[in-house]
């Protein structure tokens, strides 16, 4: 309950990316494009990945549900950020914010150890190629994205609760396009160390435990793939998990820019612009970085532009 005669919040006003009435219909044109791109990008993995014969491997089957992944993080953001920048009263309902956070955070740690299973099946392509087929089998894939998924549901679940276990009133205007946690929390009117610190210890297990599992998976990789005496064989070791590598680097560079800053540094604003990437440009540049640097997904788009119909018989 709230204390005192403070009236429960029953919504929340979301600031959005900037305040300025000038800014808001040309980042509405930005955003819709981004989020466009992001929805056709992560669509057409999705469906090249089902369709083609040549992608039914491990690799893109995880990269399959890395797509769906980008694309649920973004559907949870966007929509109603492109509906804000056109609102005169850019409202939530308190629901609505529970509902939004948990999604977020169900993809959010979703993508993050969906990275790290990525890398483990690189790790397991090129240092044991023989085994490939035997330790990352059919069963194996399934139960490593089983497992990722009801992980993150668990954690967003318990995260979301905490965060809305205590007592919003008064104030209702969170500096953020999205209902985070962290400026949700800056608004209760009650202790917030419990959800704090559950919600801190949750992201820093989470960001530890997957990048270790990243660093171990390539520092192996890198030495298997010095060890290679051709050039050539070191060239295609490589650019099996090129795409990947650069994939890992923007989001864990986004997110260890995000933590790691010196708190006099920090700021809702800074926390912001660090969101728009992670959330929605993220989502939109995986597709064209796993595309663009992969001959196999280039071939399956042509014979899918070339013969849609025949493709869709291989579902």
């Amino acid at each position: 309950m709230a204390p005192g005669n403070l009236t429960p919040v029953t919504e929340f006003i979301l600031m959005g990316v900037s305040g300025r009435p000038e800014l808001q219909i040309p980042l509405f044109f930005v955003f819709l494009v981004i989020y466009g791109l992001t929805v056709a990008g992560n669509l057409g993995i999705i469906t090249l990945t089902s369709v083609d014969p040549q992608l039914q491997t491990p690799m893109y089957f995880f990269l399959r549900h890395l797509a769906i992944i980008n694309l649920g993080d973004s559907t949870v953001i966007a929509p109603k950020m492109l509906v804000n920048f056109l609102a005169s009263k850019k409202t939530i309902s308190y629901y609505g914010c529970a509902a939004q956070l948990g999604g977020f955070l169900v993809f959010i740690v979703a993508e993050i150890f969906m990275l790290a299973v990525m890398a483990y099946d690189r790790y397991v392509a090129i240092c044991n190629p023989l085994l490939y087929m035997v330790v990352v089998s059919p069963q194996i894939c399934l139960l490593l994205v089983s497992l990722t998924y009801l992980y993150s549901l668990t954690t967003a679940l318990t995260v979301t609760s905490c965060v809305f276990s205590v007592s919003y009133c008064s104030s209702n205007v969170i500096n953020h396009f999205y209902c985070d946690n962290v400026p949700l929390l800056a608004l209760s009117c009650s202790n917030t160390y419990i959800p704090e610190t559950v919600v801190f210890t949750s992201a820093g297990i989470n960001l530890l435990f997957s990048m270790i599992i990243v660093l171990i998976s390539y520092f192996n990789i890198i030495f298997a793939i010095l060890r290679i005496r051709s050039s050539e064989g070191r060239q295609k070791a490589f650019s099996t998990c090129a795409s990947h590598m650069m994939a890992v680097t923007v989001f864990y560079g986004t997110l260890l820019f995000m933590y790691l800053q010196p708190r006099s540094n920090h700021s809702l604003d800074t926390d912001k612009m660090a969101s728009v990437f992670y959330t929605l440009v993220i989502p939109m540049l995986n597709p064209l970085i796993y595309s663009l640097r992969n001959k196999d997904v280039k071939d399956a788009l042509k014979s899918f532009l070339n013969k849609p119909c025949q493709s869709f018989k291989f579902m």
